[in-house]
């Protein structure tokens, strides 16, 4: 996946290609983890659709729910959402610094005759 300590540095294009695609993965992650909150806030907590994309979005984004719930199964829901959405942000930031840091790591750790074209 990525080149070891003993290979060259990979070429700048290669990086970016390499970084896009973890990008792109972890956007579709959130994405994924975005829908499953709209559709549980939906049809566990019997919301709206403009205030499960509400719910859904401020807990994942770390902030919190707005509309109070009403149900038991809601509240589980909504706090089984909060872990899962913690995991989700750990996952993603890690998705999305693996190729940086693997990058600063591998500048470390080139010979000088590995740094030439």
């Amino acid at each position: 996946m990525f080149e070891s300590r003993h290979e060259p540095l990979a070429a700048r294009h290669i990086f970016l290609w390499r970084f896009l695609r973890y990008f792109i993965a972890a956007m579709m992650l959130v994405g994924l983890s975005l829908g499953a909150g709209i559709l549980g806030y939906h049809y566990i907590a019997e919301m709206s659709w403009i205030d499960s994309v509400l719910n859904a979005s401020m807990i994942l984004g770390g902030m919190g729910p707005v509309a109070p719930l009403e149900s038991d199964a809601a509240k589980l829901f909504a706090s089984a959402y909060a872990l899962f959405s913690g995991l989700v942000a750990i996952t993603v930031m890690g998705m999305v610094l693996a190729p940086l840091a693997h990058r600063a790591l591998h500048l470390f750790h080139l010979d000088e005759d590995d740094s030439k074209p």
